[in-house]
């Protein structure tokens, strides 16, 4: 029997070997490698998405790192990863706008600024008054899902290694009352903003050791407007909650 091997082309243009036989029947000589590369690809994906939401995690919950450079061989270092994921990781990042990439220094963590703070929390308040003058105008305000996030959040004992749940829950809560709507570019801004929220949170908890008892008896208020209907009462209590933040930030980089 005489094989010839011939190169047969398969989805995204990859070329895989097959073995022909006298007889016309083909089989892949390759599916081993084809296997290999996917497991790699796989691997390469995980360890990059890895490095990220650890570099993330970092960079939204640590604010001792606003200000200063990460570089790559102290990350591999202190993470336990290659470089190259972290390089990924980093470029991802940026792309975030939560670090600048500077050519020999690092990746800088930019600290927030007052001008950063006033333009993200004005874009919040006109993001999330329109939502609730939706809803309420529509009947359709998410009062279940907002209360119970508010009893998770309640019942969360508050440190600093529970602190990024605490925000996580505070981000659920809002984006319940953005998303009701169902104006899917009014979500998708709000969730491009979702990553200050996060900073701005945990920045601002960490400057007031009050602040989640405060933002709990805020959430309320603005959760018992929604329940009675209340445009008024819910308009005021969003922009409290809103403007309380923002100057407990404004004091900070003062």
């Amino acid at each position: 029997m005489v094989a010839t091997r011939v190169r047969v082309r398969v989805p995204a243009g990859r070329m895989i070997p097959v073995e022909h036989s006298a007889s016309g029947q083909g089989r892949s000589c390759s599916r081993g490698k084809v296997g290999l590369w996917n497991m790699q690809r796989t691997t390469g994906l995980t360890a990059r998405q890895n490095a990220y939401d650890r570099l993330r995690d970092l960079v939204l919950t640590d604010p001792s790192v606003q200000g200063t450079f990460l570089n790559e061989v102290d990350l591999v270092e202190r993470f336990g990863l290659s470089r190259t994921p972290i390089r990924e990781a980093l470029i991802m990042l940026a792309s975030d706008g939560l670090v600048e990439l500077i050519t020999h220094r690092g990746a800088y963590v930019r600290p927030s600024d007052d001008r950063s703070i006033r333009e993200t929390m004005e874009m919040r308040t006109l993001i999330e008054l329109e939502a609730a003058r939706q809803i309420l105008a529509s009947g359709r305000a998410p009062v279940r899902i907002m209360s119970d996030l508010l009893e998770e959040q309640a019942r969360l004992v508050v440190s600093p290694e529970t602190l990024p749940d605490f925000i996580s829950i505070d981000q659920k809560f809002h984006a319940a009352m953005v998303d009701a709507p169902g104006n899917r570019v009014m979500s998708d801004f709000y969730t491009r903003l979702r990553v200050m929220h996060v900073r701005f949170g945990i920045s601002a908890t960490w400057t007031s050791p009050r602040r989640p008892a405060e933002v709990l008896e805020e959430h309320t208020r603005i959760l018992d407007a929604l329940k009675a209907g209340d445009a008024d009462a819910a308009e005021a209590a969003i922009r409290h909650h809103i403007e309380r933040t923002q100057c407990l930030l404004l004091d900070d980089v003062r």
